[in-house]
């Protein structure tokens, strides 16, 4: 799996390149319309969350509606980057037909490129909360520099779950739908717009098995809240997660020989 990723490295890199500047090929704003969705969502949960129910994180009266965006962006942020991927991992083999027809093309690679998009989206959207954090005069803790090793688990995942949709989306074509489905309702059942500990324990169990969870809460706790890294939950999601995407990789393989006669 690392060999044919560091084999084609300068290939994915390319795709990488086309699929990000090639959506926003021709606008005016460019790459600012990353920015703009995310943007739009938080201003409109932030006004029905802190304005309309007046909710506040954790229950603290005082807590300025600043920080409760910010507490927000930073979980959308997360669940953007995780639902870009799957969105687009049951269409991605469809979507590219013409490479199933070379047998040289390594369709593998294709997962990679749409996660690595994602992950440029990402950054962007992240800078922006750096920005908005120091606008607002909120503390970043010195242990965000832990961020990207809380979030390998979730990519390790991420990359897996892709590998098996993109394989399972040329044989059944309405899983795109299906997967639209679950995305938007692991965005609720996260806690993104609520701490998980408001929660019963039963539930907070149950949200748990939410793939986002663990890296929301270990992203606010790291940056905003300068909260101890839990080491034991990470090695236990990183197995998890490195499981997922050795599987993902191997079922991929195996059921790429029939792309050609279904596409």
């Amino acid at each position: 799996m690392l060999q044919g990723f560091l084999q084609h490295r300068e290939l994915l890199w390319e795709l990488v390149k086309r699929d990000f500047i090639g959506r926003y090929k021709g606008s005016m704003l460019g790459v600012v319309w990353s920015l703009f969705n995310p943007l739009l969502m938080l201003a409109i949960y932030t006004f029905v969350f802190s304005v309309a129910f007046k909710a506040r994180w954790g229950g603290h009266s005082d807590e300025s509606k600043v920080a409760f965006a910010i507490v927000l962006f930073s979980g959308i942020i997360v669940h953007t980057f995780y639902a870009e991927c799957l969105n687009r991992a049951p269409t991605l083999i469809v979507g590219h037909a013409n490479y199933v027809k070379k047998v040289v093309f390594p369709l593998e690679i294709l997962p990679w490129m749409v996660l690595l998009s994602a992950l440029l989206h990402f950054l962007v959207s992240f800078g922006a909360l750096l920005v908005f954090c120091v606008l607002s005069g909120v503390t970043i803790h010195a242990g965000a520099l832990l961020i990207p090793v809380a979030l390998l688990p979730l990519v390790l995942m991420i990359m897996g779950m892709s590998w098996v949709l993109a394989s399972l989306g040329v044989y059944l074509r309405d899983l795109s739908q299906v997967i639209g489905m679950l995305v938007t309702i692991s965005l609720f059942l996260a806690p993104i717009f609520y701490p998980i500990e408001n929660l019963p324990g039963a539930y907070r169990i149950f949200l748990s098995w939410n793939p986002i969870t663990l890296p929301v809460i270990q992203l606010r706790n790291l940056m905003l809240w300068a909260k101890p890294f839990e080491w034991g939950e990470w090695a236990v999601s990183l197995v998890i997660g490195a499981s997922i995407c050795q599987i993902g990789y191997w079922w991929f393989q195996k059921s790429r020989r029939g792309f050609a006669d279904v596409v």
